[in-house]
């Protein structure tokens, strides 16, 4: 391979349609799209400062480099991409890839990363900004620390385990997740998705879990969430206390204490649920829901 160390780019296109480069030790500035319609490529301790830097480029291996702020779009079209120990300040990052690896990496503004790729593996990824994951298929994660809401919009094919997600709407419009050991915060987790696994998780949630068709829960925590499982078909085994359970459509829920058990038989039919819990506090047919809010 093209060996180029300790040089700064600052024209448009500055290495465009490269073949079997290895770039240590070099800053792309100025200039947008300086690797882009590119193969082969091997980059490490380099820096990112403009938009656009890989596009339409296969066999991608990054090593120790960091996105700056004005990097963004970064990896666009792009398929083997295999991207590990950067830190990436710029939103909007990967969008269409194919086989993409991302390990011991730190996104400052996730805003509206990863969109759209396939076949996706994340180890000890680290990312704050909204809509993180959206239309994603085929993913593998293990130890993703989030902070952003709208996560995984759409997602399919997935699996998270050891991660903690602070995320609103999280996992909307999905279908095959499983999620294990990890834990959940935020408002109305899980909407109109189908085949959503719970296994070994803490969640904390206002009106999380419904909308689901086939929720399954296993070994899961359910701490401070009130309105869960309305119009949803459910297998849920909960440890512990679920503030409020209301109207779920199928199923079974078995948990150690729930504070109120609201079926409205005009909704949804009772007889098709089974409550498995010897501390129920109140049982309604009618919900008060600014009490319950």
């Amino acid at each position: 391979m093209e060996e180029i160390k300790f040089k700064v780019f600052n024209e448009e296109r500055a290495l465009f349609r490269s073949n079997g480069l290895k770039i240590s030790e070099c800053v792309f500035d100025k200039g947008e799209s300086p690797i882009k319609e590119s193969k082969d490529i091997e980059v490490s301790e380099t820096l990112f400062r403009y938009k656009y830097p890989f596009w339409y480029t296969n066999n991608i291996n990054v090593d120790r480099c960091t996105w700056f702020d004005m990097a963004r779009a970064g990896v666009w079209y792009c398929n083997d991409v295999n991207v590990a120990n950067s830190l990436i300040e710029a939103p909007k990052n990967f969008r269409r890839c194919n086989n993409l690896t991302l390990n011991n990496v730190t996104f400052t503004n996730a805003a509206e990363t990863l969109w759209s790729c396939s076949n996706v593996n994340l180890k000890d990824v680290r990312a704050k900004g909204d809509y993180f994951a959206m239309n994603c298929s085929n993913m593998t994660i293990d130890g993703l620390t989030l902070d952003g809401n709208y996560s995984f919009d759409g997602v399919r094919n997935l699996t998270i385990k050891n991660s903690q997600l602070i995320s609103k709407d999280a996992f909307w419009n999905a279908e095959n997740v499983t999620v294990e050991d990890s834990f959940i915060t935020g408002e109305y987790i899980g909407w109109n998705s189908k085949n959503l696994t719970f296994i070994n998780c803490t969640i904390e949630s206002l009106q999380g879990l419904c909308y689901i068709d086939n929720l399954v829960m296993k070994n899961c925590k359910l701490f401070n969430t009130n309105l869960a499982f309305e119009f949803s078909t459910v297998d849920a085994d909960i440890k512990g206390d679920v503030i409020s359970v209301l109207n779920p459509t199928s199923g079974t829920i078995k948990a150690e204490h729930i504070g109120e058990l609201i079926l409205e038989k005009d909704v949804i039919d009772p007889t098709a649920v089974k409550i498995v819990c010897s501390s129920i506090d109140k049982t309604s047919d009618k919900a008060d829901y600014d009490a319950l809010m």
